[in-house]
C-alpha cells in the first residue's frame, strides 16, 4: 500500500457507534493488529464483542481437547487487555469451517442477540498482505458477509425469531485489513502497546510456532506500515461497506413507533 498522498485514507468515524461485534475463526485472530483499534473504541466508551468460531483446538502441538480449553483461557486474558467483555467462543471444529447455512445461522443469531452497530469481518482473501490466507479465516470472512444480512431479514433463519431473537442489522461492515482498503483508524501509542499485550497473552499458543516473532518485535512495525495511509503515525486499514434495506429492523421499528 502506497504512502503517497494520492492513495491516503479516509478517516473512519466512530464518533457515533455504540456497539460493535468483530466475528473470526480462532483465539488470537483479532490480535494482529485489529485489536489496536478495539482498544480505541473501548477507551472512548464502545462496547466491543468478539465471536469465535471456534476455540482454536487444531492449532497446536498438544491434543485438541487439551489445546481448545487453553486457547479459550489465552483469549479471555487477551479481550481483558483491550477492554473487551463480550466473548462467545463457540465450538464448531477447527480446521473444518465452510461459508455453509449452519454458519451463517450461528453468525446470525450472535448479531441478533448482541445487535452491534458494526459488524467486523476479518480478511477473507486467498492472498492476504501477509501471504496465502488460512481456510478457516476465508470461510469466516464470506459467512459473516451474508450472516450480517440474514440477521436483519426475518424471512432467513425463521427459527431465530421463534427463539425470540428478532431481526437485527447492522449499520456498517468492515474487513479489517483487506488488501484493499478503504479507510483507516488511527490508534495511539496506548493502542499499540495494548495490542502487543493481547498477543502476548496468547503466550502457550506462540510458544507452539517455531520461529513466530515476539509480539513486540512486529505488532508496532505492522501499525506503523498502515499509518501513513491515513496521514497518522500508526493505524488499522479497514474496506467498509453500508448495510441496508428493506429488512433493516432499526428502521422498521422506527416507522411502526411513528404509526
Amino acid at each position: 500500500m502506497s504512502n503517497g498522498t494520492e492513495n491516503k485514507l479516509d478517516i473512519l468515524d466512530w464518533s457515533d457507534w455504540k456497539r460493535v461485534l468483530c466475528v473470526v475463526a480462532h483465539p488470537d485472530d483479532t490480535e494482529y493488529g485489529l485489536s489496536a483499534a478495539v482498544n480505541m473504541w473501548t477507551r472512548a466508551g464502545i462496547e466491543v464483542g468478539y465471536l469465535l468460531l471456534t476455540a482454536g483446538e487444531a492449532g497446536m502441538k498438544r491434543y485438541p481437547a487439551e489445546a481448545g480449553p487453553l486457547r479459550q483461557g489465552e483469549q479471555r486474558a487477551a479481550c481483558d487487555a483491550v477492554g473487551v467483555e463480550h466473548l462467545t467462543i463457540l465450538d464448531h471444529a477447527d480446521g473444518h469451517l465452510m461459508p455453509n447455512l449452519d454458519l451463517r445461522r450461528d453468525i446470525a443469531r450472535e448479531i441478533r442477540g448482541y445487535r452491534p452497530d458494526v459488524v467486523i469481518a476479518q480478511n477473507f482473501d486467498v492472498e492476504a498482505p501477509w501471504g496465502l490466507n488460512q481456510a478457516d479465516h476465508r470461510a469466516v470472512g464470506l459467512a459473516t458477509i451474508d450472516a450480517a444480512r440474514d440477521a436483519g431479514n426475518r424471512w432467513v433463519f425463521t427459527e431465530l425469531a421463534d427463539d425470540g431473537l428478532e431481526p437485527w442489522e447492522a449499520d456498517l461492515l468492515l474487513v479489517a485489513q483487506p488488501g484493499n482498503p478503504t479507510h483507516g483508524v488511527p490508534v495511539d501509542d496506548k493502542a499499540v502497546e495494548a495490542a502487543v499485550h493481547s498477543l502476548e497473552c496468547h503466550e502457550a499458543y506462540l510458544a507452539d510456532l517455531p520461529g513466530h516473532p515476539a509480539p513486540v518485535d512486529f505488532i508496532p512495525m505492522m501499525l506503523g506500515q498502515a499509518g501513513p495511509a491515513m496521514g497518522a503515525e500508526n493505524g488499522v486499514t479497514f474496506r467498509v461497506h453500508e448495510l441496508g434495506g428493506v429488512a433493516k429492523s432499526k428502521d422498521a421499528g422506527a416507522d411502526a413507533d411513528e404509526a
